[in-house]
């Protein structure tokens, strides 16, 4: 995937400010055997290439002042409530250095699945994206994971995924997490018992005085 960036020479906060309201969005590309330098980028463009997921995962083409770069993007900052960049990273990436970044998992077939197709059953994905190591010329641009073998009961572990070959994933925390599970959904009230209702007490009735005869 490609994308046009000019360099920028106005730097501090009055300066992002006016790029923003000209429509265009303050970044900065490091890494690499170059210096930090500072970018602009028209928002439009971007936003709608941050709507791709492959622009997310994989080795981008950035034009910067008419010569050619390869980059990941790296961090991206939103305006807290409108659809706004405002400010973008990426990262210089060498063809014979290792690089370390998250890819998403697809997960495939789970409507022909046994779990699915026969029992109803639930499919949850506890994770959606898996960090990994590899030369840039290996990245995928997603991690297949075929569901379609999967019955109620079943999980699957990050070490019963197959990686591409040159990929290696770099668990955080628990060595070996949960991706997939399969299980049938709890039935409303199914799980709870009822409490039984027992009606209160009613209060004794007072009894009514009669009335006496009418004096005349």
């Amino acid at each position: 995937m490609k994308f046009i960036a000019t360099t920028r020479k106005l730097h501090g906060t009055g300066a992002s400010r006016r790029l923003r309201h000209e429509n265009k969005v303050p970044g900065i590309v490091y890494g690499g055997e170059g210096e930090p330098v500072s970018i602009q980028i028209d928002h439009n463009p971007l936003f709608h290439a941050l709507r791709v997921e492959a622009f997310h995962s994989s080795i981008l083409e950035m034009e910067l002042d008419g010569a050619a770069e390869r980059v990941l993007l790296r961090d991206v900052q939103w305006h807290p409530f409108r659809q706004q960049i405002r400010h973008i990273d990426f990262q210089r990436v060498s063809a014979g250095k290792a690089i370390h970044t998250y890819v998403p998992f697809h997960f495939l077939n789970a409507e022909l699945s046994p779990a699915v197709k026969l029992s109803g059953a639930l499919i949850n994905h506890p994770m959606v994206d898996v960090e990994i190591s590899c030369l840039p010329r290996h990245l995928p641009e997603f991690i297949a994971i075929d569901l379609s073998e999967i019955k109620v009961g079943d999980s699957i572990h990050l070490s019963d995924v197959t990686f591409p070959e040159g990929v290696k994933p770099v668990p955080r925390g628990k060595e070996n997490p949960l991706i997939v599970t399969a299980t049938m959904p709890a039935l409303a009230g199914a799980a709870d018992e009822e409490e039984e209702v027992v009606p209160a007490e009613a209060a004794p009735l007072e009894p009514v005085a009669k009335p006496g005869p009418e004096k005349k």
